[in-house]
């Protein structure tokens, strides 16, 4: 579901539009920056690179403070425009998405990390094929949920649900296989622990993805959905088509 020009309504004063069109873009500027982020951290897992891990890690501290100047930019908006109904849902969306994106950040940060470690392990695979596999999912998760934020799209912030789901099942599915492996080759602990670190950071973060849907429909909708669950929030959606 769509909206026609945006959530938000226009103002005589042209300058309250575009503080509140500065503040999306800049949300928006920064998801793709963390969709970057998590993108590289995976390559730099995958392919034993441990330089491209140090230069994600080093992308978290402009990722972190790209969250406090958005903040506060909403926060003088708050103060100075006192913005009410669907401006103050896009604003108050808009702080809780940065915060969601600022964590997938630090998801992202950590398997860059495990990356710079498993760089200096054997070249066993064991494991990749997962993490490749739910790492893809994941990522296209997060430029879901930005292009349903950026275009004030219930429906497509409902497929994003959808998707979290399927994540939350292969991941459950390759935690399995790595225990087994783990037990079938003591040898293999210290480095199939860190594939399983790697695995929680990408189910952590399709996590934070599905959280921007769910401001997403309370943007749109005025609804709150945290807690309603993948059914709640289909109907929640269904019923405003």
């Amino acid at each position: 579901m769509k909206t026609d020009a945006g959530v938000h309504s226009h103002h005589i004063s042209q300058q309250f539009n575009i503080e509140l069109e500065e503040i999306k873009s800049s949300m928006l500027e920064m998801g793709g920056l963390v969709e970057k982020q998590l993108a590289d951290a995976l390559v730099a897992l995958i392919t034993a690179d441990s330089d491209l891990g140090h230069t994600v890690r080093e992308t978290d501290d402009v990722v972190n403070e790209m969250e406090l100047t958005i903040d506060e930019a909403c926060n003088r908006i708050l103060a100075r425009r006192q913005p009410a109904a669907s401006d103050l849902r896009l604003v108050m969306g808009i702080i809780k998405a940065v915060n969601d994106l600022e964590r997938i950040g630090d998801e992202a940060a950590k398997i860059a990390r495990l990356a710079m470690e498993l760089a200096s392990q054997d070249e066993s695979s064991k494991g990749y094929v997962e993490i490749r596999h739910i790492g893809e999912r994941v990522r296209h998760m997060v430029n879901m949920a930005l292009d349903a934020f950026a275009r004030y799209d219930a429906e497509a912030a409902l497929a994003v649900a959808k998707e979290d789901v399927n994540v939350d099942m292969e991941y459950g599915s390759a935690m399995r296989e790595m225990i087994t492996y783990m037990i079938e080759d003591p040898r293999s602990i210290t480095r199939v622990l860190n594939i399983i670190w790697a695995l929680r950071s990408l189910e952590r973060a399709g996590d934070h993805a599905k959280n921007i849907a769910e401001h997403v429909v309370y943007m749109v909708m005025g609804t709150d959905v945290r807690h309603a669950g993948l059914t709640g929030m289909e109907e929640q959606v269904k019923s405003e088509l």
